[in-house]
């Protein structure tokens, strides 16, 4: 293009269409990243194999890490994350469309990390697998296609800026909370979001995990990840007007006033809300990787606001 740079660095949009990946398979990356709660009785594997968008590789959120702090799915490795998009053909120059048999559920997640590694050529695709079939694209069975040889290296490279541990969302505490840090210390205030069910988030319901406190990370604020959904769970995105309506309703900032960084039960749905957050605008939301199942542990005896 006329900027000189290569037209396939292009920047990308965080959400795709099926019309637009449908007339683009041959030229992007397209990664199945289904996964699902226990309690739904799915496995994303299983549903990849059996049916899938063609040329779709697997991604297990949940398994391929080489974290070993004993939390659900956290971040691995640079190098093992390198190695794991090497092996499905995967360079940094592709444009990476990530999807979930859920609608827009795991396939975030999957987003956050290519993003937290540094590569930023990558998106979901709008409602997922039941998008896709619902508009007759074809699907493929049977054997999944094999890999094709990477066209070049992945370089994984960690932006911390878009990671949270704990000491970071410590950051967050209001002043006036036992351990809290002045915002003098930090720089800017850092405002988290949860994206739990409303009961979990007020304490009125238990943590999923067995053993977990009940509450939330004392002055965030709850935009359940359902609410940025067309029609709750399973659906599309909602367009970016509407999404800016919702998080104008539950106080989040959309346009750039200090720092957002957003949480849930293990870091999974947060991603749903990050990319909600960048389909408003915000590209430099920060996910809590340890979330809720860290947080609440009551070890760690955080404050917890109920």
């Amino acid at each position: 293009d006329a900027t000189g740079h290569p037209m396939c660095l292009a920047k990308v949009t965080p959400i795709v269409s099926v019309s637009w990946l449908a007339t683009r398979l041959t030229s992007v990356r397209v990664v199945d990243a289904s996964w699902f709660l226990p309690s739904m009785g799915r496995s994303g594997r299983d549903e990849f194999l059996a049916r899938r968008i063609p040329t779709a590789q697997f991604f297990d959120v949940d398994l391929q890490t080489d974290d070993t702090s004993g939390l659900p799915h956290m971040l691995p490795s640079a190098p093992y994350f390198s190695n794991e998009m090497s092996a499905m053909g995967i360079s940094s120059t592709d444009h990476v469309v990530c999807y979930d048999g859920a609608g827009i559920f795991s396939a975030p997640r999957l987003w956050w990390m290519l993003r937290a590694f540094g590569h930023d050529q990558a998106s979901v695709l709008d409602g997922g697998l039941p998008a896709w079939v619902a508009a007759g694209e074809p699907v493929e069975t049977g054997a999944p296609t094999p890999a094709p040889p990477a066209t070049g290296p992945f370089d994984a490279v960690l932006q911390p800026g878009l990671v949270l541990d704990l000491e970071a969302v410590k950051t967050s505490w209001p002043a006036g909370t036992p351990g809290a840090l002045s915002v003098s210390a930090v720089g800017s205030q850092l405002c988290m979001v949860d994206a739990r069910a409303a009961p979990r988030f007020n304490g009125e319901a238990p943590e999923p995990r067995p053993g977990l406190r009940s509450g939330h990370i004392p002055g965030s604020l709850n935009v359940p990840f359902t609410e940025v959904l067309q029609g709750g769970f399973g659906g599309p995105l909602l367009a970016p007007e509407a999404l800016e309506q919702v998080f104008q309703a539950s106080g989040v900032p959309t346009h750039g006033q200090g720092r957002l960084g957003v949480t849930c039960g293990s870091g999974m749905t947060a991603a749903v809300l990050a990319l909600a957050l960048a389909q408003s605008g915000r590209m430099d939301v920060a996910l809590y990787d340890g979330s809720a199942a860290e947080y609440l542990d009551p070890k760690l005896n955080n404050p917890v606001a109920p």
